[in-house]
């Protein structure tokens, strides 16, 4: 049988002892490869541009530039890894930013060891992954962009409110389920009637797209 694939990880901070330190940490995870670290925006794209990368840690203000830069470029030329934010804070204001440019998470600096690796994985399987409260202080502390006409919009459930709301927390559906008390699949149907309503298939798009248009309803 052949041996599972590793996640491939690329760390990008300007601090080196950190930097160093986190990806030592990480290659002795067993289902884990450090595909390199850099400490800039324009190191860590020559790398994903010659190197496969799975999930990129970066972080938010890499001194000669800010990681919103990497995001825009690296998306540009066709990197379809993920991206999981770890910084020592940033403004709601720049959550949002990064959100609208394609981040799958934001983590802090000051998290654990077993945080920071199982926020990886997860983020490697397709879940987004925010500390839970994260975004509802972003939902609840910045205006959106003007949202779209309401003809444009459909409202929405109590049920896909209260699922929206724990997709902002980065609860998988199978945690979703256990706090809302309904089956997995039921949770699925509800996030598929989201994607349907929002006109959005991922959930990274669907947080985008409720923070631009759907506060209001939340």
């Amino acid at each position: 049988m052949d041996a599972p694939s590793r996640i491939r990880i690329l760390v990008v901070d300007d601090h080196t002892l950190f930097r160093e330190s986190v990806a030592r940490l990480l290659a002795a995870e067993p289902d884990f490869e450090i595909a390199g670290h850099c400490a800039s925006s324009a190191e860590a794209l020559n790398l994903v541009a010659r190197t496969p990368v799975d999930v990129v840690l970066l972080d938010y203000d890499l001194g000669d530039g800010k990681g919103v830069d990497f995001l825009a470029k690296a998306h540009g030329f066709g990197f379809n890894g993920r991206v999981l934010v770890v910084t020592a804070g940033v403004s709601e204001l720049e959550a949002v930013e990064m959100i609208r440019a394609g981040i799958a998470g934001i983590l802090r600096k000051h998290c654990s060891p077993a945080a920071l690796a199982q926020s990886i994985r997860d983020v490697s399987g397709g879940k987004d992954y925010f500390e839970p409260g994260y975004l509802r202080s972003v939902l609840a502390g910045i205006a959106p962009p003007a949202p779209a006409p309401e003809y444009q919009r459909k409202k929405l459930t109590d049920r896909e409110r209260q699922v929206l709301r724990y997709v902002f927390e980065g609860l998988a559906n199978k945690e979703i389920a256990d706090r809302l008390e309904v089956s997995e699949s039921s949770v699925k149907a509800t996030l598929q009637q989201l994607f349907s309503k929002t006109g959005v298939r991922t959930r990274s798009q669907l947080v985008r797209t409720a923070l631009e248009n759907y506060k209001d309803q939340l």
